[in-house]
C-alpha cells in the first residue's frame, strides 16, 4: 500500500474500525478508477500526450468513457506494468508533478473510503440524490482529492457519508460586513450579521482571522459540492466558504462573487423569463462576507440561494444530471429518453449563448425535473459564480446588465464557447452517453446521433462561427490533469477532443487504436 492508504487504515482503526475491511476491499477498484482518469488525460490532453510521447500503453478508450474494470486497470510504461496511478505518475517524471502525486494518493484513498461507506440506493429527495454521487468528478484523476480533510473529517462532512453537519454561526457587526440582497432575518442578531460557517472552516481557518462561533448552530445536509448545504428545517441552500483544495480549486468565496451575486441572478432571471420557462433558475437570494480593514474575506462569506426543489411539482423530483449519470434509471427507450433531455437542454443553452451568457452546464450545475415515470420535463440551473457574460452580445439584444464586474465579464467568443460546450457536451452529455451506452459502441453512436439531432435543430439561433464550432469543429474541454502540474500556467488550460456530434469523428477507430 502507498503511505496515504496506510495512514487511512490507521485512522479508520480509531474512527471507524468497522470500515477497515471494506476500505481494503475497495482499494483496488479505487486505484483502477483513478488510473482510468489519468489514462484518459495521457491520451487526450495533447500537451501531456506530447510529454509522454507514446511511452504509456493500455486499453482502448473513447474520450467520454466513464467507468473502469471493477478491480484492476493495468497500464504499461517502458515495458513495466502499473496498477497504481501514483506509481505510474512518479515513474513518468513529468515536470512539476510532485503536488499531483500527493493529490492522486489522496484521491485513491478517499475514493476507497467513499465506496467503503456508500449507502446503496438513492431515495427520492434531492439531498439523497446529491449524496449518492460517490465517485466524484467523472474525468478528473483528483476526483476525490481532499488533502485538507482527515479521515474523520471526510466521514463527518463529505456528502457521500450522509452525516448531518452543524454549521457554526459567526456574529459580525453589520458595519463590518458586505451584505447583498435580502439577508434572512433568522441570521440577524441585533446589529450583527450571523454568517453560517462550515465546521472545518471554524476549526482550521477562522481562528487565525479572529472569528469564532456564537455557540449556536444550524443543522444541515451536505450536498454534492461539500461546502453547499441544505438546512434540515428547509428553505434556501447555503454555499459556505471552505478554504481547502478539492479536485482543482480552493473552495472559498471571493468578494467579487458576493457583490456579483444579485445582479448576476437578476440578469439570468430576466433572460430565463424570455425563454418562456424552458430553463429554470435557482436565484441568489442574498450574500454576505466579513470585512477586515474594509476588505472582504473569502474565508468567511456565504451565498444564500433557492433550493432547486422549488421547481418540482406534485409527483416530480429534481435530480442533478451527475447523479443520473452515476445511477442511470432503467429505461425502455434510452435513446428516446436522451433525445428528450437534449430537446429540453439545447434550445435554452444555445439561445442564452446567442444572447451573450455561457453557462457552466456540467452535471453538478444542471438538474432535471423528472415526472413519476422518470421522463425529463424541465431543466434547472444553479450556481452562477462561473458563468461568462458578454456585454457586447447582450447589448445587441437590448440588455445592459448593471453593477456586474470581474471575471464573469468576457466578450471573447472562444471563451464563451469553451465555457458552454466544454461543460454541456464535454461533461453532461458525455457522461450520460457513457452511462446509458455501457461501452456498447454501436448503441453509443445512436445515443450521440440523438444528441446531435437536437443540437443541430437548436443551433439555428447561433452566430455562424458558434454554430460551426458546436457542430463541426473539435470540442474544447479543460485539460484537468495538465492544470495540476506546478510548472503549468496558472488558471484554466484547454485541450481539444474529437467532436462527438460529428458523424464519423475521431472518437472511434483511430483513438481506440492509439491506446493499444
Amino acid at each position: 500500500m502507498r503511505p496515504t492508504e496506510t495512514s487511512f487504515v490507521k485512522s479508520l482503526h480509531v474512527a471507524r474500525p468497522d470500515l477497515v475491511s471494506e476500505f481494503l476491499s475497495a482499494l483496488p477498484g479505487a486505484r483502477a478508477a483513478v488510473m482510468a482518469r489519468l489514462w484518459r488525460a495521457l491520451l487526450f490532453e495533447r500537451e501531456l500526450a506530447a510529454l509522454t510521447a507514446g511511452r504509456v500503453h493500455g486499453p482502448g478508450l473513447r474520450p467520454y468513457d466513464v467507468g473502469t474494470p471493477k478491480d484492476e486497470l493495468t497500464l504499461r510504461l517502458d515495458g513495466r506494468e502499473y496498477t497504481h496511478p501514483t506509481d505510474l505518475l512518479i515513474d513518468l517524471g513529468l515536470p512539476g508533478s510532485a503536488q499531483l502525486v500527493a493529490e492522486l494518493d489522496h484521491s485513491v484513498a478517499s475514493l476507497a473510503l467513499s465506496r467503503a461507506n456508500a449507502v446503496p440506493g438513492t431515495g427520492d429527495g434531492l439531498v439523497s440524490w446529491e449524496q449518492s454521487v460517490v465517485d466524484g468528478h467523472p474525468y478528473h484523476p483528483c476526483c476525490r482529492s481532499r488533502p485538507g480533510f482527515s479521515v474523520a473529517d471526510q466521514l463527518a462532512y463529505a456528502p457521500e457519508h450522509r452525516q448531518q453537519v452543524t454549521l457554526g454561526l459567526v456574529a459580525v457587526p453589520a458595519a463590518d460586513c458586505t451584505v447583498i440582497g435580502d439577508w434572512p432575518r433568522g441570521l440577524c442578531e441585533g446589529d450583527r450579521i450571523l454568517l453560517p460557517a462550515h465546521p472545518w472552516q471554524l476549526r482550521e481557518t477562522l481562528p487565525r482571522l479572529g472569528f469564532g462561533p456564537t455557540g449556536d448552530g444550524l443543522a444541515a445536509a451536505p450536498l454534492m459540492s461539500v461546502r453547499t448545504l441544505a438546512p434540515l428545517d428547509g428553505g434556501p441552500h447555503l454555499k459556505t466558504s471552505l478554504s481547502l483544495r478539492m479536485t482543482s480549486a480552493v473552495r472559498d468565496i471571493s468578494g467579487e462573487s458576493v457583490v456579483n451575486s444579485a445582479p448576476l441572478s437578476a440578469l439570468l432571471e430576466e433572460l430565463c423569463a424570455r425563454l418562456g420557462g424552458s430553463l429554470l433558475l435557482t436565484r441568489n437570494l442574498a450574500a454576505a462576507s466579513a470585512l477586515i480593514d474594509g476588505v472582504a474575506r473569502p474565508e468567511l462569506a456565504v451565498l444564500v440561494r433557492e433550493s432547486p426543489e422549488v421547481h418540482a411539482g406534485p409527483g416530480e423530483r429534481v435530480v442533478p444530471l451527475a447523479a443520473v449519470a452515476e445511477h442511470p434509471p432503467v429505461l425502455a427507450d434510452p435513446v428516446g429518453w436522451l433525445r428528450g433531455l437534449a430537446a429540453l437542454a439545447w434550445p435554452p443553452l444555445l439561445q442564452l449563448l446567442a444572447w451573450g451568457v455561457a453557462l457552466e452546464a456540467h452535471g453538478q450545475n444542471l438538474l432535471v425535473v423528472l415526472d413519476g415515470q422518470d421522463r425529463p420535463r424541465r431543466l434547472v440551473y444553479r450556481d452562477l459564480a462561473d458563468v461568462r457574460v458578454s456585454r457586447t452580445r447582450l447589448a445587441a439584444v437590448g440588455v445592459r446588465p448593471s453593477s456586474l464586474g470581474g471575471h464573469v465579464l468576457d466578450d471573447d467568443p472562444v471563451a464563451l464557447r469553451r465555457k458552454l460546450f466544454g461543460s454541456a457536451l464535454g461533461g453532461t452529455f458525455s457522461t450520460l452517453v457513457s452511462a446509458l451506452g455501457r461501452c456498447e459502441r454501436t448503441f453509443e453512436d445512436r445515443l450521440w446521433a440523438a444528441v446531435a439531432t437536437e443540437a443541430a435543430a437548436a443551433a439555428a439561433v447561433l452566430l455562424p462561427e458558434d454554430r460551426r464550432a458546436l457542430l463541426s469543429e473539435p470540442l474544447p474541454v479543460k485539460a484537468l490533469t495538465l492544470m495540476r502540474l506546478e510548472s503549468g500556467t496558472p488558471g484554466d488550460r484547454w485541450t481539444l477532443l474529437p467532436n462527438p456530434l460529428v458523424a464519423g469523428s475521431g472518437i472511434t477507430a483511430d483513438i481506440l487504436i492509439s491506446g493499444q
